[in-house]
């Protein structure tokens, strides 16, 4: 799955819809893989680090593949995206299985799914995460920081 997640034919495909040339994959898996979440726990609202030092690359495109199968909506988990000023939750996307989420990384690109999780202790939340970067910063680039973790409404 990583491998066709990190093909040419791929990234040729992200790049199309996004608009964003010269995408590059992380085969390193910096932050990105398997991300796992069981009872209680849950992702603060944040806009992702944008600048990788040791690579020098600018980092462009998430995506997220969701791998929860029979997942309940009551157990909370939702990936939620804010507006660029933290004013409220714009949407609220449920981690079903095999959903993909693509989005811009950017400095106001706010997400999470802050509410902790009421799922049952056998079980956990599961996503693949992959990140894109680029040789160069996007229009919106603000300087190199790392992730910006924030307070919303109802915290």
């Amino acid at each position: 799955m990583l491998a066709q997640l990190n093909s040419a034919a791929f990234i040729d495909a992200l790049e199309e819809l996004s608009g964003i040339q010269g995408l590059i994959a992380d085969t390193r898996l910096i932050g990105g893989g398997l991300h796992q979440i069981g009872r209680g726990g849950k992702l603060n609202v944040h806009a992702d680090f944008n600048y990788f030092e040791a690579t020098r690359l600018h980092r462009r495109l998430n995506v997220l593949l969701y791998l929860n199968r029979d997942w309940r909506s009551e157990w909370g988990g939702q990936l939620e995206l804010w507006t660029h000023d933290l004013a409220f939750c714009q949407r609220s996307i449920e981690p079903e299985f095999n959903r993909m989420v693509i989005f811009a990384t950017t400095s106001t690109s706010f997400h999470g799914h802050p509410k902790p999780l009421t799922c049952p202790s056998n079980v956990t939340r599961k996503s693949l995460a992959l990140y894109y970067y680029t040789a160069y910063p996007g229009p919106d680039a603000q300087a190199a920081h790392s992730t910006l973790f924030h307070e919303v409404p109802g915290d």
